[in-house]
């Protein structure tokens, strides 16, 4: 049987084969295709050459159960696919033709015109449903990964930006150009037309039309890039959809829309947490978001669960974008309700540093003597009561209290760790010590014991805080009554004993205790109690990329130079550098996150590599002299 059969060429044998299968009832699909392509040659012609109108919706109910019996012969769908564009209007109320969400070809359905042309016609507005389907089938528009890996979100996504936008519906100009369609017969003996009306009027052909194509680009492009994490998460995890963390990644938009089982599970569990105190151990947070843990729990973790969370209306403490530092594996975190989920964490303001700072400062205060006394937890709890913050702040804040009272931050590696800052940033250590003395404008003789005692703790001289407190301009000296008068000479008063180390500067001090952003960070070295990984790296380990050893630093440096790796090139340049390819995606893509908050490599049929993060290590190489 020929490619293109004709009734007169084909032998005789395949003569009785084609009466047997029109016999039977022309439905057994074991047939060669070719016998039902005969059949409907012949349908064709009586539809466009005879055009006989008492029998066109026959033909074409018809047509539409032979497509049906084929559907994965590309033939039959191209064919038979193109009698229907078209044909179907024949059958079909205008009404009743739905869009069409899947590119079939190198011009815009004939049906999608027709629909699309009658409704501006009539003045009517379009919908997102029709905007989107124009869009889908438009040759010259652009579908990238996460349109098609996250189909339905895009589509839903979509529909709802359009009608935030178009409330009523897009408006679009009449076309003056009229809708006609040409049909080269499946035979290739003919060549047929149609010209469409509507209330007996042509119908507008929109295929010129620019200006609605580029909204719905504007439009799908804004949702793309709303959805670009979850695709790439999906391209890593292809069964992961409706997990925590995909869920965790799609827009606020579509979470009702696209429900998770796992979320509400986990909304459950922790509001058990809160209502019971919100102490849980960090290990079991994890674990519970991303069904394991590993012995070093990184700042993309911590980050990825405080997002995860917000989502479901609740807070973690700390969360390592606003916090001194933070906790190991084995510590405890707090949880706690924020009052309404939250999409996207903000930034906090400067006050809320500033009194997580005074939080801080007094912990080391209510720490020092290794117990914590009830009036010292509530002098805390007033600090925070007393707070000008937001709500959410006030509520963040809590938490991070209650979580410094249940870390104890460990004295030893504390005085070392100040040792280490040197002593421009002790002295701004002590400047904020005093500074939180003089928050009231009194120094009272409880908070000068505290000042000592945090001293003596850190492995400073207590009698610091004396010449400290007087550096910070509060007289806590006797005052002057009357005017001395010459006595007896007698032995001379000693010197009280200088305290050791270097003196605190007045106006130092304004500085420093105005400068919240650099006692926060001395703060954030002191406090970050995990050991410094044993070893420095020498020269020859050093890589140009910070947070990459020198083998994983070389090999994201060659794989930003193009745009796409088939696996088999990503294997061979992973050991060209003396890497196995499993783990070196894992650990540059673990980089990217902590670096870019986003993988590197998109397993994709190969790997397709981060235009972004390709462009910002290109210019990173560029500014410091070195090409890539």
């Amino acid at each position: 049987m020929p490619y293109w059969p004709g009734y007169s060429d084909i032998s005789p044998q395949c003569r009785a084969t084609y009466l047997e299968w029109l016999a039977t009832g022309r439905s057994d699909a074991s047939y060669n295709p070719g016998y039902m392509f005969l059949y409907f040659y012949g349908l064709e012609r009586r539809f466009f050459v005879d055009q006989s109108n008492e029998d066109a919706k026959e033909i074409v109910q018809e047509v539409r159960r032979l497509q049906s019996l084929y559907p994965d012969n590309h033939s039959v769908r191209r064919y038979l696919g193109e009698f229907l564009d078209i044909a179907m209007i024949a059958e079909t109320d205008l009404d009743a033709i739905e869009p069409i969400f899947e590119k079939q070809g190198w011009e815009l359905p004939f049906s999608l015109k027709y629909a699309i042309g009658a409704q501006i016609d009539k003045g009517e507005n379009l919908t997102a449903d029709w905007l989107l389907s124009w869009f889908i089938c438009h040759p010259e528009t652009n579908l990238r990964t996460p349109a098609t890996r996250c189909r339905d979100e895009f589509a839903a996504l979509f529909r709802m930006r359009f009608d935030r936008r178009f409330p009523d519906g897009l408006k679009v100009t009449k076309p003056r150009k009229s809708l006609t369609a040409s049909y080269r017969a499946a035979s290739s003996e003919f060549q047929g037309s149609a010209n469409p009306t509507v209330d007996g009027k042509p119908v507008p052909d929109i295929s010129g039309l620019r200006k609605p194509v580029e909204i719905a680009q504007e439009l799908a492009d804004e949702v793309m890039n709303d959805l670009d994490k979850l695709s790439r998460f999906l391209g890593r995890n292809p069964d992961g959809r409706g997990s925590v963390e995909a869920h965790a990644l799609l827009p606020s938009e579509l979470w009702d829309a696209f429900p998770s089982e796992e979320m509400d599970h986990l909304k459950s569990w922790a509001s058990d947490i809160v209502d019971r105190g919100g102490l849980v151990p960090l290990e079991e947070v994890i674990g519970r978001l991303e069904g394991e843990t590993n012995e070093k729990i990184g700042k993309r973790q911590m980050t990825g669960a405080a997002d995860a969370l917000a989502r479901l209306g609740f807070g973690l403490a700390p969360d390592p974008r606003f916090a001194l530092r933070s906790p190991k594996a084995e510590e405890p975190v707090v949880l706690f309700s924020l009052g309404e989920p939250i999409e996207r964490l903000e930034e906090v303001s400067d006050s809320y540093r500033s009194a997580l700072i005074e939080l801080a400062l007094g912990s080391f205060v209510v720490h020092a003597d290794g117990r914590i006394a009830e009036p010292e937890r509530r002098a805390l709890e007033d600090q925070v009561s007393a707070a000008t913050l937001s709500d959410q702040e006030r509520r963040r804040l809590r938490a991070n209290l209650e979580w410094f009272l249940a870390v104890p931050p460990d004295m030893a590696l504390l005085r070392r760790k100040l040792k280490e800052v040197g002593q421009d940033n002790q002295a701004a250590m002590r400047a904020a010590l005093v500074g939180a003395a003089h928050a009231d404008g009194i120094i009272h003789s409880d908070e000068v014991a505290s000042i000592e005692k945090v001293y003596k703790a850190l492995g400073l001289d207590p009698a610091l805080a004396y010449s400290d407190l007087h550096a910070g301009e509060v007289s806590d000296g006797p005052r002057t009554v009357r005017a001395s008068q010459p006595g007896r000479p007698g032995e001379a008063i000693p010197e009280l004993e200088k305290a050791s180390g270097p003196k605190l500067d007045a106006s130092r001090i304004a500085a420093i205790r105005s400068d919240t952003e650099r006692v926060s960070s001395v703060l954030g070295q002191i406090f970050d109690v995990e050991e410094e990984e044993s070893g420095a790296s020498g020269p020859a380990s050093q890589s140009q990329l910070a947070g990459l050893d020198s083998k994983h630093g070389a090999l994201v440096l060659e794989l930003v130079t193009r745009e796409h790796w088939s696996e088999t090139e990503f294997e061979t340049i992973c050991a060209s550098h003396g890497l196995m390819a499993s783990g070196a995606l894992e650990v540059v893509n673990e980089w990217a996150f902590e670096t870019y908050d986003e993988a590197l490599l998109d397993e994709y049929d190969g790997y397709d590599v981060s235009p972004e993060i390709a462009e910002a290590v290109k210019e990173k190489m560029s500014a410091e002299g070195r090409d890539v």
